[in-house]
């Protein structure tokens, strides 16, 4: 509560409007401004804009709530966010343009991926120190790992694979062809399965983890809209695996996917070129960033339908939610 507290009072000094104690924070990467925003999940306002690196786009939160992480990808460097105070408050050497990274289920270690590169950067969060450098295909971006933290999964856009990472070895073990451009990769809760979105391709192909095998492509159909311009991208996935949300780029939209029959059920308008995904802890919302219109929008995830859009910054990339 006392971190909470003192985000409180950093928003009240800075002339904005206090939050609920119980509120979730969102924060998202401006990508074009470079700045990221805090939002207030319970009156759904920015109650802050911090002025961060240069392109920022990934972003996550450690397990705790008190650090964001914070691909700067010009800058060539992960920054470090004290949530209670928003300052930038330490670096971590991310290796050349990190554009997307997931964390350890330990909080431990950030598996980075390097787009100019061709890298995969492994960093040890506690001692600021890169532990390996994993070469991988060409332009890598998507990143995923199991629920066990035993394997990692990063796609590369140009060489259309999915690579599979021991992260003990921190070798590939596993090289899986999928469709044109792959931007995400996002596993089941149960570690079973693997969702990986195709840009180009407009397809999700869904990796079996045990046979390393596609085993299912969901392919997407809107009414009046050309099929280039469906353009999927991120992915989450409902904590009881039953439901997947994957975000349609230019498309405009989320589909909603039966993630037990790979049946697409809805799709939910939101704004322009949705990007990126987050849940709220209580996973009763989903966040989408839309960039090109330059907001946020809130989907109740009972009713699969929209509540609420909220402007943020220029080009909004990323998103995550605080854990509680």
């Amino acid at each position: 509560m006392g971190r909470r507290l003192a985000l409180l009072a950093a928003t009240l000094a800075a002339g904005c409007a206090a939050s609920p104690a119980w509120a979730y924070m969102v924060y998202v990467s401006n990508e074009k401004d470079n700045t990221m925003s805090v939002v207030d999940s319970t009156t759904m306002e920015v109650v802050k804009t911090v002025n961060v690196g240069q392109r920022p786009r990934g972003i996550t939160i450690s397990h705790d709530g008190k650090f964001v992480y914070l691909c700067a990808s010009d800058d060539d460097t992960i920054e470090v966010i004290d949530t209670a105070t928003l300052e930038i408050v330490d670096t971590l050497p991310s290796g050349p343009d990190p554009e997307l990274f997931v964390l350890s289920p330990d909080g431990k270690k950030l598996y980075v991926a390097n787009e100019d590169d061709n890298l995969v950067t492994v960093i040890d969060v506690a001692t600021k120190k890169v532990l390996a450098e994993v070469p991988v295909g060409v332009e890598p971006e998507g990143m995923g790992i199991s629920p066990d933290g035993k394997v990692m999964v990063n796609t590369s856009e140009t060489t259309n694979m999915a690579h599979f990472i021991d992260t003990e070895s921190h070798e590939i073990v596993n090289n899986v062809l999928v469709d044109s451009r792959p931007r995400f990769a996002e596993f089941k809760p149960d570690g079973s399965e693997v969702w990986v979105s195709a840009e180009i391709g407009g397809t999700v192909s869904i990796i079996d983890n045990a046979s390393r095998e596609v085993t299912h492509k969901i392919t997407f159909e809107i009414p009046g809209l050309r099929a280039e311009s469906i353009q999927p991208v991120g992915i989450r996935i409902t904590a009881d695996g039953k439901k997947a949300y994957v975000a349609l780029g230019p498309a405009n939209r989320v589909a909603v996917v039966n993630a037990e029959t790979y049946e697409v059920e809805k799709y939910v308008l939101v704004g322009q070129r949705v990007w990126q995904l987050a849940f709220t802890p209580d996973q009763k919302t989903i966040i989408s960033t839309n960039g090109i219109s330059n907001d946020i929008t809130f989907i109740d995830v009972a009713t699969d339908e929209p509540t609420q859009s909220v402007t943020v910054g220029a080009l909004p990339w990323g998103v995550v939610v605080s854990p509680n």
